[in-house]
């Protein structure tokens, strides 16, 4: 039988209150990338008031890839963020003393791939092999493929890495200075049409698709924030998923509120970068059927391992130091 994490601690399922008697709590909130489709729905949290009215005053800045998230948090610059989990357990797997972990799992299949284009003719994982690829060092993709490379059975060591800006990521690309770039297919493969690549001539190769299952965008916190404030990580959580709801309800809407923040959002372009995020990372089958929060960690731990070994790091790591759900509103504030 699949174990499944226990929901909530009744100590911490406490319903937002209709009036605020005390003034907002501050909370400084990074995103994993900047105000694109994706993000619409954490920005929708914050321009609809889901957050104020948890008693909560956040402020939200964009980031540079999930693989800086758990370092700002950790350094003290951010108390929350949303970004891929697997960062986040790979420096818990190099830095066990790190206190960042997630109370909260929001994409229930993971975005991460290799990207390519026809003219570099690599079709398959073992193509990349002696080849090139561009990413960001905080990129979750570069900072997994060693996970990729294992589960494909290739040679990571083969691969020559190019350290570059996220905004030249894909240009490095288009222009064939690279052989291949990593990241997630919400911004590389829409990124690439958007310099002229044309979408038949985008190659995907995805994490999942060769066995690297990982969960991927999670609220990440500290256990010190969320421990001296329940009510506010409850309150992230439940706003969190309102607005995703919403979202999901209406993606045209909440990517006008993108173009609000970012005057020069392409309303079409990032509409279709939304739903994908959407229908193929948020509302999986799975989350369909039985709402946010249901985290089967038997997955959890197989990916958990997955990562430790590619890595070759002999410590152990159970899934409760990285995910703990304590924090989970009720079950009623997880669905529909």
């Amino acid at each position: 039988m699949r174990r499944r994490s226990v929901l909530a601690l009744p100590a911490l399922a406490l319903a937002a209150p209709a009036v605020h008697a005390q003034p907002l709590l501050n909370i400084r909130f990074t995103l994993d990338w900047a105000f694109q489709g994706p993000q619409a729905a954490f920005l929708a949290a914050l321009e609809r008031g889901h957050f104020r009215r948890e008693g909560l005053n956040v402020t939200m800045d964009r980031g540079t890839g999930s693989g800086d998230v758990p370092v700002r948090i950790a350094s003290g610059a951010y108390d929350v963020g949303v970004a891929d989990i697997n960062p986040t357990i790979r420096m818990r797997l190099e830095r066990p003393e790190v206190d960042v972990f997630s109370p909260f799992i929001i994409y229930d299949a993971t975005a991460l791939a290799v990207m390519t284009t026809r003219q570099q003719n690599i079709r398959t994982p073992r193509d990349l092999e002696g080849k090139t690829i561009a990413a960001p060092d905080a990129d979750a993709g570069r900072q997994l493929f060693p996970a990729f490379a294992r589960a494909a059975g290739i040679n990571a060591a083969s691969i020559r890495w190019i350290s570059v800006t996220p905004q030249l990521r894909e240009t490095m690309l288009a222009r064939g200075q690279a052989h291949a770039i990593t990241g997630f297919i919400t911004s590389g493969i829409f990124s690439l049409r958007a310099l002229g690549v044309p979408e038949q001539d985008i190659i995907v190769m995805r994490y999942n698709e060769v066995g690297a299952d990982f969960y991927a965008t999670s609220l990440i916190t500290s256990r010190r924030f969320a421990e001296a404030n329940p009510q506010a990580v409850t309150g992230l959580i439940r706003a969190l998923v309102r607005a995703q709801y919403e979202t999901l309800a209406d993606p045209e809407g909440m990517v006008q509120l993108l173009r609000a923040r970012e005057p020069l959002t392409d309303i079409a372009l990032e509409t279709e970068r939304l739903r994908m995020a959407l229908e193929l990372l948020t509302f999986t089958p799975h989350v369909r059927a039985n709402g946010f929060g249901q985290v089967d960690t038997v997955r959890l731990q197989r990916s958990i391992d997955m990562l430790r070994d590619a890595l070759g790091i002999q410590r152990p790591m159970a899934w409760s130091e990285v995910y703990d759900p304590r924090w989970l509103p009720p079950p009623s504030d997880l669905r529909a």
